[in-house]
């Protein structure tokens, strides 16, 4: 699968203001579009810490960008751009938004489960600013600093089963060592 870089909010966001006059466009799939009556919802800030199967803690943030297709067509053209800065002003007025933070935009619809993707690219088309999202790939961070998830030294994997030793037990008779303390009249009990 090929893995989509990730664009930081900071380069997200600049890309907006260089264009506050276009229609800011949604490409979820191939010719597959957010309906022009979407709405952002809102603006999560999402700090992440993780340990990964290397043993590895990692931390970042994600700025997922909510978009909400209601039912019904509301109107024929999407919002301008200058009408979602306006957006992420009022979110950054409470909520200052880290600029190395990875931009995802969370949206779905009747026809398409709910996802984040990451933005592949921004393209000015005509009178668009277009946005073409796809998915988020799976990773193994273990393997991506060099190593293979987890590997020791002796090349166990960490997801492998841990074999485990059963202790040794003595087993004793225990009739026989009743019998020996225990009688009738000899004071154990």
């Amino acid at each position: 699968m090929n893995k989509t870089e990730a664009i930081t909010w900071k380069t997200f966001k600049d890309t907006l203001e260089q264009h506050p006059g276009l229609t800011l466009q949604f490409q979820y799939a191939e010719n597959q579009w957010v309906d022009a009556a979407y709405h952002i919802t809102e603006i999560k800030q999402a700090p992440i810490t993780s340990v990964d199967c290397g043993g590895v803690m990692n931390s970042w943030t994600e700025i997922i960008v909510q978009l909400w297709e209601p039912e019904g067509r509301q109107q024929d053209k999407a919002m301008i751009v200058g009408k979602a800065l306006s957006i992420v002003n009022l979110v950054e007025k409470a909520l200052p938004l880290n600029p190395n933070g990875t931009v995802k935009i969370e949206f779905g619809n009747s026809e398409f489960d709910t996802r984040q993707m990451l933005p592949k690219e921004i393209l000015i088309d005509g009178d668009n600013l277009v946005v073409d999202l796809r998915p988020d790939a799976v990773q193994c961070k273990a393997i991506e600093r060099g190593g293979s998830c987890g590997t020791n030294d002796k090349g166990k994997e960490c997801c492998e089963p841990v074999a485990t030793v059963k202790p040794k037990i003595q087993l004793k008779n225990l009739v026989a060592d009743a019998a020996a303390c225990c009688t009738p009249g000899s004071g154990c009990c």
